[in-house]
């Protein structure tokens, strides 16, 4: 594997080829991964994604391929995702490599807390080196959930924050706005957060097919970026509204060296997607064939 991958951009895109629009079945996704996790851009890939109902046939197909055998190199990892009581019924039955687990916490409009402390007993009684996120709907109670979440985090629990950032409707793409007062919150409270949904591109753009608008990963770098220096909410907005890509890449630049501030990451349905926006923006160097891996 090469070093082409710096800090700023390491571990940035979970694999979620199984989920929607891609929907990949587990017999094409497993052997992808394991792919993406051997390649020249490895050290930008996080865990393999699954719904959580899914784990009985990841075990059956990953029996398959050695590269998920316990012990085997890389560590591949497996992030699980579910409703509460999918996670609570699950937790014996894990599969090997499960790094983390990822569970909504409330619907739109429905009070965050009762769930948080229903996940939070679960973290409490748990062993082993899981990590937990938690989405928060970006509505109705999302300072006291963040505060809850904050809470268990001093506690010393492995928690940390997710947040929905796309879907089918367009409700589900908070504004710049909206994003920059989340993004400044969980810096105030020291919490990480993860992102899901709608992050297709490196920059914002307008869906042509949808006519939605999607927030691109390359703002959400900037932004965060902005957030640890102490940029106040409105400048985050501006950086989160930009379209301006040379602008937005020269901005990072710099800082492709530093260690990632609170964004843990994405997941992407293509992974390939942000590998090769990256490329042609130049933050990432992808080896010549035949040179030095």
């Amino acid at each position: 594997m090469s070093n082409a991958v710096p800090p700023l951009l390491t571990a940035l895109v979970d694999d979620a080829a199984v989920f929607p629009p891609g929907s990949a079945p587990l017999t094409d996704a497993v052997p992808a991964h394991a792919g993406h996790c051997r390649s020249w851009y490895a050290q930008l890939i996080g865990p393999l994604l699954l719904p959580i109902g899914d784990r009985s046939d990841f075990v059956a197909v990953a029996a398959n391929h050695p590269s998920f055998s316990p012990g085997a190199s890389p560590d591949l990892g497996l992030g699980l995702i579910g409703e509460p009581s999918a996670i609570e019924s699950a937790l014996g039955d894990l599969p090997d490599g499960t790094r983390q687990l990822e569970s909504p916490v409330a619907k739109r409009g429905e009070d965050p807390l009762p769930g948080i402390e229903r996940l939070a007993a679960l973290m409490r009684k748990c062993e082993g080196p899981l990590q937990w996120y938690l989405e928060v709907p970006l509505a109705w109670g999302l300072m006291s959930g963040l505060d809850a979440i904050a809470a268990l985090r001093a506690e010393g629990l492995p928690v940390a924050a997710k947040f929905r950032t796309g879907g089918l409707a367009a409700e589900l793409f908070p504004s710049p706005t909206e994003l920059a007062a989340v993004i400044a919150a969980c810096r105030d409270r020291d919490v990480p957060f993860k992102l899901t949904a709608g992050l297709h591109h490196a920059v914002r753009h307008t869906d042509a097919e949808t006519g939605l608008v999607h927030h691109g990963f390359l703002n959400i770098l900037a932004a965060v970026v902005a957030a640890a220096d102490g940029a106040d909410p409105a400048d985050l907005a501006l950086l989160l509204s930009s379209t301006e890509t040379q602008s937005l890449a020269d901005r990072i630049r710099p800082d492709l060296d530093r260690e990632r501030p609170l964004w843990v990451g994405f997941g992407s349905c293509s992974v390939q997607d942000p590998v090769g926006d990256l490329v042609t923006l130049g933050l990432l160097d992808q080896p010549r064939p035949g040179g030095p891996r």
